[in-house]
């Protein structure tokens, strides 16, 4: 397993009308079952970096523990087609209680955290009110932004990875977490998150993706109430993002965006400390 997301292949490089046979950077994707008590849940096609992240974030946001507390465990183990990633959960959680007749049957492609769920209800999840949040300013989103660009290290390397990141009220990241799946990436900041005592009502999560539907129930889901993508988000994560009371912001770029709902969360001008 590589240590750092991605590994090097060997590639003819077409390049002015000449040849080179070299080295290049791919990222990984392997297929990660992921099993809680014993009983298989889903599986999904994840980058093998920062798993323990991606499992606790992974069990909060689809439901298997409703705190971190209540993951007492994680193992990964290598196997010849992927990664199983065991979780041990309290028994007073629902993962605890899954019925091997619901398990998912297909994988989740790239990380979409819905694909292979049976049953229409299942699907959809309505996440109750985040909290009030922290305001921040449009300065301290391209702030964010800017630092984000430079904290990718598996994306610089192969191109191929989608990144989740924390950043401050003053748009200051503290954490980035990568993956070849927009949904995955998010996850283990989750995960990331919880590990490092980060509270989800004081900062804003940016993403390099779209803003789809599963995105923004998953922030929703953490407690966090600004969510930025770089690219749009659909009308059904708009509609998800006005009743769970999420300021989300797409098309993100340097010195423009588009804010979707919960503008009151935004500042037209640079926050001060009222301290």
């Amino acid at each position: 397993m590589a240590q750092d997301g991605f590994v090097s292949r060997p590639i003819d490089r077409w390049r002015q009308g000449k040849s080179t046979h070299e080295d290049d950077c791919v990222a990984e994707e392997v297929p990660v079952a992921v099993v809680c008590n014993g009983v298989s849940f889903a599986v999904m096609m994840a980058t093998p970096h920062d798993l323990e992240d991606f499992a606790l974030g992974f069990a909060l946001s689809e439901g298997l523990i409703g705190e971190p507390a209540q993951l007492l465990g994680v193992q990964a183990c290598a196997l010849l087609e992927g990664i199983e990633l065991a979780l041990q959960v309290a028994e007073d959680t629902h993962g605890a209680h899954l019925d091997r007749a619901h398990e998912r049957r297909l994988p989740g492609r790239s990380g979409c955290g819905i694909c292979g769920t049976r049953e229409l209800e299942q699907a959809i999840r309505h996440n109750p009110p985040v909290g009030a949040g922290s305001r921040v300013t449009h300065e301290a989103i391209d702030q964010a932004l800017a630092e984000l660009q430079t904290r990718q290290p598996m994306n610089a390397a192969t191109g191929a990875v989608h990144a989740a990141a924390w950043a401050d009220r003053h748009g200051h990241v503290t954490l980035v977490r990568e993956d070849v799946g927009r949904h995955n990436a998010l996850d283990k900041l989750i995960g990331a998150m919880h590990c490092s005592g980060l509270d989800a009502n004081d900062g804003m999560a940016v993403v390099t993706s779209r803003a789809s539907y599963e995105m923004v129930t998953k922030a929703a889901g953490a407690g966090i109430t600004v969510l930025a993508a770089i690219s749009a988000p659909t009308a059904l994560a708009i509609e998800l993002a006005h009743s769970a009371g999420v300021t989300l912001v797409g098309f993100t770029r340097p010195g423009s965006h588009n804010v979707y709902s919960h503008p009151q969360r935004l500042l037209p001008e640079p926050w001060q400390d009222p301290t």
